[in-house]
Formats: structure tokens, C-alpha cells, sequence
């Protein structure tokens, strides 16, 4: 079965949005924990948590995908900035206990000219700082476009930073097809050998989820400008592989892709009729 959804707003809450990705045809969605260049969080509704927790089971959805604030910086140069998305992500771990069993997606961060190897080291102390042994909810680490000054555009440096967390398997990675595109990775013409790669440096076991995107980039761009898909330089047949690619089709897929909801309703319904080709 193919776990496809898209990007929806947590704006009216946890069963809100489940129901909204029924209506589109999906089967997993991602969202906001919060504002996504803020730090504002609205209060948990418990009762709300447990109505989506019995829409997921009732519908049988695939694993959901909470994404952290983007201006969360595990490795900045400034301590207060480490703290405070420390303390910002142990708030989103705790409330997403109300629905367990999910990820928890993040951006690693960007060194800001501190150097590669500090911003690793960081990152690492910053997850082994919030993560719990009993916690139900798996943290994924993005494979990143590369660009700045950000850690993670390379296999070698997310591998590098689960060599130093403790409860690695508390821990995976999000596969953005966009990122990695932009990144170099060559997803088009040897999706198997990128695959490959992955697995040899960090494990195909690690990986959890995929961001489905086309990019507006060529490959090896580190520029990072998602796609509406078919409408940029992977494409449609490409992005067709990847979802039957037997190691990746029973991930859960999420569309970040420049869309209304209609669209995303067809994107959603091409990539079932793609799965099936």
C-alpha cells in the first residue's frame, strides 16, 4: 500500500487535519508542530489527540510526520539559540506522546561558520540532551540541499551524528527527494546507486520517510526550491521509481510541494496510478 499525503496546517487542530487528508485521498500528512518561523505552540487538546489517534487506526494510515520549526538551530553559534531549540523540540517530543508511534521531522542545522565537525558534535549533544528511553516517537534527521552553511547535505555527515547519539534508535532520517537532488545525489539516472550509498554509510533500516519533491534546481544546485512534481528537473518518471522502488514504497511519503490543496489532491492521485504502473 502506498502512505501518501501532503503538508496540512494544524491550525484547527489534530482530527482536523485527519479528516482533511481523507478528503484528499491520503493515508499519512505532515504538519507544523507549531508556527514554522516562530516559536508558538497552541495548547494540546487531549480529547482532540485521541480522535485523530482513532482516525488513524479506523483509516489505516501509515506513520504521520510532525516537522519542527524551521528556525529551530540545534547547532548555533549562540548558546541561547542551542537552548532554546532544545527546549522548544522536548516540548513537541512530549506533546506528541498523545499520539504515539509517529516522527518527529527536523532540519539539522547550519554550523554558521563554526565548521562542519563542530555543528556534527552539537547537533548530537542537543538530541542526547532531549531524547528518552520511553518515548514513542521516532526523530528524523533531513538529508539537507547543502547550501551555506548547512550540516546534513551529505550521507557521511548524518551518519557522523548518529555515531554520537546515545539512543540512536530513537533516531532515523527523512529523505527529501528535492534535497538530495540539489545535493548531488543522482535520483534520476542511478536511484539504485544513490540507494546504495545510503545504505552503505548510514543503513536503509534508518530510513523512515521521504519528502516527495520535484526541484526547480539542476542537480548538484545546493540551492533548495521545492517543485510542484513532473514540473521540475527529476520528473515524473523518475518520481514514479522511487515510489514502486521496493526498499522505499511502503515509507510514508509527504508532498512539500508549492500546491493548493486541489492540487495536492492530484498529485496525491497521480503518484497512487504511478505506484500501480
Amino acid at each position: 500500500m502506498l502512505y501518501i499525503g501532503c503538508h496540512l496546517s494544524s491550525s484547527k487542530g489534530f482530527a482536523a487535519m485527519g479528516r482533511q487528508a481523507l478528503e484528499l485521498g491520503a493515508n499519512t500528512f505532515q504538519f507544523f508542530t507549531r508556527n514554522p518561523r516562530g516559536s508558538r505552540a497552541k495548547d494540546l487538546d487531549p480529547a482532540d489527540a485521541a480522535a485523530l489517534r482513532d482516525l488513524l487506526a479506523r483509516h489505516g494510515f501509515g506513520p504521520i510526520v510532525a516537522h519542527a520549526p524551521y528556525t529551530l538551530n540545534l547547532c548555533g553559534a549562540e548558546e541561547k539559540n542551542r537552548i532554546f531549540a532544545r527546549e522548544t523540540m522536548a516540548d513537541d517530543l512530549a506533546r506528541l506522546e498523545h499520539v504515539p508511534g509517529q516522527y518527529y521531522n527536523f532540519h539539522p542545522g547550519s554550523h554558521v561558520g563554526q565548521g562542519s565537525e563542530t555543528g556534527i558534535a552539537l547537533i548530537a549533544d542537543g538530541l542526547n540532551a532531549i531524547l528518552r528511553p520511553d518515548q514513542a516517537t521516532t526523530v528524523l534527521l533531513e538529508t539537507m540541499a547543502g547550501k551555506g552553511s548547512e550540516v546534513g547535505g551529505r550521507f557521511e555527515e548524518l551518519r557522523a551524528i548518529l555515531d554520537r547519539v546515545e539512543l540512536s534508535g530513537k533516531v532515523g532520517v527523512c529523505l527529501d527527494t528535492c534535497h538530495v537532488s540539489d545535493g548531488g545525489y543522482d535520483i534520476v539516472h542511478d536511484l539504485d546507486g544513490v540507494l546504495t550509498e545510503f545504505d552503505s554509510i548510514i543503513g536503509l533500516w534508518r530510513l523512515k520517510a521521504i519528502h516527495l519533491n520535484d526541484s526547480k534546481n539542476p542537480p548538484g544546485s545546493r540551492k533548495d526550491r521545492h517543485a510542484c512534481l513532473g514540473e521540475g528537473t527529476i520528473g515524473l518518471e523518475a518520481l514514479g521509481r522511487i515510489v514502486r522502488h521496493p526498499a522505499l514504497k511502503d515509507l510514508p511519503f509527504c508532498l512539500e510541494t508549492p500546491n493548493d490543496l486541489p492540487g495536492y489532491a492530484r498529485e496525491i492521485a497521480l503518484m497512487r496510478e504511478m505506484a500501480e504502473a
